[in-house]
């Protein structure tokens, strides 16, 4: 929780509950259902919260923005970017009914009242949205094309409506095919933990 804090000072009161929370929510339904690495668990603030929460490093979205977090698992980044941005939406969609069961439990225990939640593929999904985000689910040449369609003509941010991904490592080759206008950025500047040297994040405008 310390790392939060460090990084988002400014979270309010109710805020820093619901962070809290997490860090006792997800400890006790992993032990049911796997969606976190059984050795990862012990890092949850910094490798999936916090990582989560990069994003907010990126962007700072305008009230009412909408977001679509595709293959959320067992709810990130979504959960922790609609506890920072309680006046923004966000749809969180994933294949495996059971991290939906999980991410949609945590989100109603903690109060969380601007998510919904979708068990299904994305193909199934046709509402549209300001932002795509994802965290290290496919490579990015197979994701654009499933999420186009999901992406909002409305404009309202300082960043043209698009797809953000949290990724790792070499990125070249998924790059080489994308046509869209495409931004990364290291995440250890925005984090000195060691979890983030080779953590990048990547908006593809579409």
């Amino acid at each position: 929780m310390d790392h939060l804090i460090k990084y988002f000072p400014n979270l309010s009161n109710t805020q820093v509950a619901q962070f809290q929370q997490l860090g006792v929510l997800y400890p006790s339904w992993n032990e049911k259902i796997n969606v976190i690495s059984r050795k990862d668990i012990d890092n949850l603030y910094v490798n999936h919260i916090l990582h989560s929460l990069a994003i907010a490093k990126f962007l700072m979205p305008v009230d009412g923005s909408t977001f679509l977090d595709m293959g959320t698992g067992g709810g990130f980044p979504g959960i922790p970017l609609a506890i920072l941005f309680p006046k923004c939406k966000f749809h969180l969609i994933d294949r495996i009914g059971k991290k939906i069961k999980v991410a949609s439990s945590i989100a109603e225990e903690i109060g969380l009242t601007n998510v919904t939640f979708q068990h299904g593929d994305i193909a199934e999904c046709r509402s549209q949205y300001d932002f795509v985000i994802s965290r290290a689910v496919m490579r990015l040449d197979d994701l654009l094309p499933l999420i186009k369609k999901n992406i909002s003509s409305v404009q309202k941010n300082a960043f043209p409506n698009g797809l953000i991904c949290l990724k790792g490592g070499d990125l070249q080759d998924e790059m080489k095919k994308v046509k869209s206008p495409i931004l990364i950025e290291d995440l250890n500047q925005y984090f000195t933990e060691d979890f983030f040297e080779t953590k990048k994040i990547v908006y593809v405008q579409l």
